[in-house]
């Protein structure tokens, strides 16, 4: 190691404008965390709305303005707004970036033994398009007419003629793409170029192949959303239609434009990204979650390689499903019939995953902690979103519950009790590497079993207003439909859930900062236990990670080999 390698930084160099991959890593983090955080909170709002509409708002109501809550009632316009903003800050501003730029940049580098990521000056920029393009989007709030109200998905026409804030959504988008670009190119180059001598690919560690996969996804899925978000700035700065058909009427005046264009592109062009995008939120959990359960059953991963092989070819098929969010944009019977069978094939290889992971627990020696208990979650929690969606791959069954809060339900179970637990579960896991320090297990359980359930109480209600019919991006959460009365008080119950979910993250955030300067010190640098490579370097790993280069001689999982000294063989050891 060079003796630039070593000298000191300054501040500014060290800890914000960093080239270290775990420092970006650490800013990823924190950053996308607050934004779930604000994400949440916009929900909060909304569920007040469904649960009591037409209500005021006790307390906050009045601060939010007039324009959007007048007397603290909110608005149809602010609701859509707020429902909007909650699906983009989630998706694309708190679990990928957490799931890929925190996790993906702190661990890759660290599980294959490199000194840091191939493009250090590449990885600090994609944090700053990041950051910029999060900033942006929350700028939104603050122009005239508001925030972005066409939802997550941006659908024209409508979005072509929203307020300002459509178009704060639209360059905060290209920024954040930009971003995801960025770090895919290093995360690819860095796993096949940087590599420990010995460390062959199927040596590595599972969650390094989950980046892996989701880096091509993201590099493969983003650009025509990109060129999407592009073209439709210029329909709404220049003038343009490539979304914008003919004659269309806004409040009975016709609208004064070119024409031609269609607004069934941009739902192509969107989904293409927006399937592979739900693999992006999974993948890296399903990596996060195989460590977990390895390291806590003491035995190795049931069927490793086929779970290799499975998550490559999940990978390929999901830019083959993308038409199945536009069942109902008329498709022919024959395409229609494609899509819905490339949709029944893509569960295939999340069912093997699922499955040899609820193989290695038989025969486990199981020890239950906290982030095990989170990785437990997992699994049936992830398990139900996945049924629920088999319904909504099939035609037939999809174009009655589209866009009803079955969609809804089905969703958040893949992404909040799934992939978010998985997340948590990671935080628990990884903490004493990244500060020396384990987590309060007491403050830790505090924080799981609330969690769970109200996640359950949140969510498994829309399955039942989703069957009965409720559309969802209603304000009034379906109180002007007949039909939906008798299910209308299970919005409370999902908005009491709501609540109790945000008392269930007081102990996590306690957890968290306490532990960071007041939590156990760990007296060794695997404190776990555990095979994989970065728990060879030092605790708070220095510039450069290890103190000297690593020979790999395993497999990444050697728990409980007969013969062996103890009951696990660390990747680097020559003798077991």
């Amino acid at each position: 190691m060079s003796h630039e390698a070593h000298h000191e930084m300054p501040f500014w160099q060290k800890y914000i404008f960093s080239q270290d991959h775990k420092v970006i890593g650490i800013q990823y983090g924190l950053t996308s965390l607050l934004f779930l955080f604000f994400g949440f909170f916009l929900i909060l709002l909304m569920r007040w709305q469904l649960a009591y509409p037409g209500e005021a708002l006790p307390l906050i109501g009045k601060w939010l303005g007039e324009a959007n809550m007048p007397d603290g009632k909110m608005l149809p316009e602010f609701y859509n707004q707020l429902g909007a903003m909650h699906g983009t800050i989630m998706v694309f501003l708190g679990v990928v970036p957490l799931a890929v730029g925190a996790f993906g940049n702190y661990l890759v580098p660290l599980q294959i033994g490199a000194p840091d990521m191939a493009f250090p000056k590449l990885n600090m920029a994609s944090y700053w398009a990041y950051f910029c393009g999060g900033v942006v989007m929350l700028a939104s709030f603050f122009v005239p007419g508001g925030a972005a109200s066409s939802g997550w998905t941006s659908y024209p026409p409508l979005a072509n003629i929203a307020t300002t804030g459509q178009t704060f959504w639209l360059l905060g988008m290209v920024l954040l793409i930009t971003s995801s670009l960025l770090g895919s190119v290093n995360t690819i180059t860095t796993i096949f170029q940087l590599r420990a001598e010995g460390l062959t690919f199927f040596r590595l560690p599972f969650f390094v192949w989950a980046q892996l996969v989701t880096a091509f996804l993201l590099l493969l899925a983003f650009p025509p959303l990109e060129a999407a978000g592009v073209m439709q700035l210029m329909d709404r700065l220049f003038q343009t239609s490539f979304f914008m058909p003919s004659g269309l009427m806004v409040g009975g005046e016709p609208l004064a434009i070119s024409g031609g264009g269609s607004a069934l592109l941009w739902q192509h062009l969107f989904w293409f990204l927006a399937h592979p995008e739900v693999y992006v939120l999974i993948l890296p959990a399903m990596g996060i979650i195989t460590e977990i359960i390895a390291n806590n059953t003491r035995k190795p991963i049931n069927g490793y390689n086929i779970m290799v092989y499975s998550i490559i070819f999940l990978g390929f098929m999901s830019f083959v499903v993308w038409a199945h969010h536009m069942f109902l944009t008329g498709m022919g019977t024959a395409i229609s019939a494609f899509f819905q069978a490339t949709t029944m094939i893509i569960s295939i290889p999340s069912v093997i995953v699922l499955s040899f992971l609820f193989l290695t627990l038989w025969g486990g020696s199981i020890r239950y902690n906290t982030p095990m208990l989170f990785a437990l979650a997992f699994l049936p929690m992830f398990g139900i979103g996945g049924l629920t969606g088999l319904p909504l791959g099939l035609a037939a069954s999809d174009i009655p519950l589209h866009d009803t809060y079955y969609v809804i339900g089905h969703f958040h179970y893949i992404v909040a009790p799934g992939t978010i637990f998985a997340l948590f579960a990671g935080i628990y896991y990884w903490f004493p590497k990244a500060t020396g320090r384990k987590m309060s297990e007491f403050l830790g359980q505090l924080h799981f079993w609330p969690s769970l359930i109200f996640m359950n109480i949140i969510f498994m209600p829309m399955f039942i207003q989703g069957l009965a019919g409720v559309s969802r991006r209603l304000y009034d959460g379906g109180a002007t439909y007949d039909f939906a009365h008798g299910v209308l008080h299970l919005n409370k119950l999902s908005t009491h859930g709501a609540w109790g979910l945000v008392i269930a993250q007081i102990p996590f955030i306690i957890n968290f900062f306490w532990s960071m300067y007041k939590g156990k010190k760990v007296t060794s640098k695997n404190p776990w236990e555990a095979t994989t490579l970065e728990w060879d370097a030092p605790n708070i790993p220095p510039h450069g990670n290890f103190e000297q280069p690593l020979k790999v001689y395993r497999g990444p999982y050697e728990y409980s080999v007969p013969g062996a000294k103890k009951d696990y063989s660390p990747q680097s050891s020559e003798h077991i």
